[in-house]
């Protein structure tokens, strides 16, 4: 698979100090790949690296050019959205204006038929589409953070920790969605995940971050079968 996005020594952090000490990643197009490592790995920093949230050395390509130093807004438009950990949800909006929030990057004339085409997708979200965003249960805040990411029709999707506070059933359903939006749209996926069980069995591709470097990499199957990682991570 060709790399969709390719990081070279990336280092990034907050005020002086770098979280992530000169790490190399490829994404590949149409593939899922994770992210793993405990709390303050740097799993939050790489995403907010590559979306142009932080200043960065080191240089990120994507889509066979350079994106490092571009404008947050630059990087959207060229096919990269972001679904924070917090999920990003204007909760004083409705459903409905969240979405339209998501498309701002796309033609007017677009709109109706790709709102309808999420609303298909995400049937729960029509029946709640005049609601209140802060008013939906966790679960339906991710998918409607998810839904409005979708409608920029990315080429890339970035996502921060789409398990965290989550009911197991609501994981489950989320975890096939990503799996969906891989094999249906052919989008690729960097997904910063702590549930590594979950997360090895959707994912092509797996990363370990420990204290801001990489320690291990590989096909998700050879990751999982790490001894130090199926201790560490699956528990056996």
């Amino acid at each position: 698979m060709r790399p969709l996005l390719e990081a070279c020594g990336l280092r990034a952090g907050y005020g002086a100090g770098d979280v992530l000490h000169g790490i190399d990643l490829i994404v590949p197009a149409g593939a899922v790949t994770v992210l793993l490592g405990a709390n303050g790995a740097g799993k939050t920093t790489t995403l907010r690296a590559i979306s142009g949230l932080l200043p960065i050395a080191g240089e990120i390509h994507f889509d066979g050019r350079r994106i490092d130093g571009r404008a947050t807004e630059e990087i959207a438009r060229r096919g990269i959205a972001h679904v924070p950990d917090s999920h990003g949800t204007f909760m004083e909006l409705t459903v409905a204006e969240n979405l339209r929030l998501g498309a701002y990057i796309r033609p007017a004339r677009e709109l109706a038929v790709s709102l309808e085409r999420i609303f298909d997708d995400f049937p729960t979200l029509r029946a709640r589409s005049r609601q209140q965003a802060g008013t939906l249960s966790g679960g339906e805040q991710q998918m409607l953070a998810i839904a409005r990411a979708l409608l920029s029709r990315p080429k890339l999707l970035l996502l921060d920790e789409p398990s965290f506070g989550l009911a197991p059933l609501v994981v489950r359903e989320i975890f096939a969605l990503i799996r969906r939006i891989r094999d249906e749209s052919g989008t690729g996926v960097l997904l910063a995940e702590q549930d590594a069980s979950l997360a090895l069995a959707l994912a092509d591709r797996a990363y370990l971050l420990e204290t801001g470097r990489i320690v291990l990499t590989g096909s998700a199957d050879d990751i999982a079968r790490e001894e130090n990682v199926r201790r560490a991570y699956l528990g056996y």
